[in-house]
C-alpha cells in the first residue's frame, strides 16, 4: 500500500519549470569556461572574453535570484517533486560566481603591473623568447622604481633565492623544476646559467615568458627569476604566485 515515502503521485514528479531553473543555472556555470577557453583557442579577443565574464556575473545573479524563488516554491507540498533539482539549481551558479568575483577582487586590488622579478637593479634578461613574442607584446624593458615599489608593497615575499648549493647544482634543481612545471623551454645554458621559458596559463591561454638566473654568491648561489605577461596591464597576481611556487619549491628541494 503506498506510503508518504512510495507515493508516485504529482507531488513526486519534477515540473518542467524547475529543469529550466536548473538550466539557467548550467549555463551560468558554463559561461565562464566558454569565455577563457574561447580566448584560448582563437574564437574571440582576451578582452571579449573578459566581457563575457562581466556579464557572466549578471547572468549569475539572476539564475540565484530565479532558482531561489524556485527552492522556494519545492517547499510548497504541490512542488516538492522540485526540491533536488531546485537545490542544484541554487548551488550550481556558486561556483562560477565566486571564481569570478575573486579574480574581481585580485584584478581591483593587486597592482596593475605584469613584470615580477627578484632583482630589481639587474633583472634576468629574455634573448631566446624575443622572436616567438608576437607584435604589440608588453616590452621586457624593466619598469623602473615605480614597478619595483609595486611589487614590493604587494609581494613583500618575492626575494632572490640565496642558496647554499653550489652554482651548478643550483642551476640544474632550477631546470628540473622548470621541466616539472611543464613550461615550455626555450633556450637552457649551463655555462651561463641561465634558463628561458614560456608557460602557457590554463583557463585564458595567456603567454608569460620567465627567465631564471644563477651566480655565485658567498659560498653558495644566488637564483634570480623574471616572469612577465605578453598582453594585459595586471596579470592579476599570475606571476608572482608562479615565482612564490618556484622559490618555495626550490628552498624545499
Amino acid at each position: 500500500m503506498p506510503n508518504r515515502w512510495t507515493r508516485t503521485g504529482p507531488t513526486s514528479r519534477v515540473p518542467r519549470w524547475a529543469w529550466w531553473v536548473l538550466g539557467l543555472s548550467v549555463a551560468a556555470a558554463v559561461l565562464p569556461m566558454a569565455a577563457g577557453f574561447g580566448s584560448r583557442w582563437g574564437w574571440w579577443p582576451f578582452r571579449t572574453g573578459f566581457a563575457i565574464l562581466k556579464v557572466d556575473v549578471y547572468v549569475c545573479a539572476v539564475a540565484l535570484a530565479v532558482a531561489a524563488v524556485g527552492f522556494g516554491l519545492s517547499l510548497v507540498r504541490r512542488f516538492r517533486g522540485a526540491c533536488p533539482v531546485a537545490l542544484a539549481a541554487l548551488l550550481v551558479p556558486l561556483f562560477p560566481l565566486a571564481a569570478v568575483l575573486s579574480q574581481y577582487h585580485d584584478a581591483t586590488t593587486l597592482p596593475a603591473i605584469h613584470d615580477i622579478t627578484t632583482d630589481f637593479a639587474e633583472p634576468p634578461r629574455f634573448d631566446a623568447v624575443v622572436p616567438l613574442r608576437p607584435e604589440g607584446s608588453n616590452p621586457l624593458e624593466y619598469g623602473g622604481a615605480k614597478v619595483a615599489a609595486s611589487q614590493v608593497a604587494a609581494y613583500p615575499d618575492i626575494q632572490p633565492i640565496i642558496s647554499p648549493f653550489k652554482p651548478d647544482r643550483a642551476y640544474e634543481l632550477a631546470r628540473s623544476l622548470a621541466h616539472a612545471y611543464g613550461w615550455s623551454i626555450v633556450q637552457e645554458d649551463p655555462e651561463a646559467r641561465v634558463i628561458e621559458a614560456v608557460d602557457t596559463t590554463f583557463w585564458f591561454g595567456f603567454k608569460d615568458d620567465i627567465a631564471i638566473r644563477v651566480r655565485p654568491h658567498d659560498k653558495g648561489s644566488r637564483v634570480d627569476i623574471r616572469s612577465v605577461s605578453r598582453v594585459g596591464r595586471s596579470d592579476v597576481g599570475a606571476n608572482a604566485r608562479r615565482i612564490r611556487r618556484f622559490i618555495e619549491d626550490f628552498n624545499g628541494g
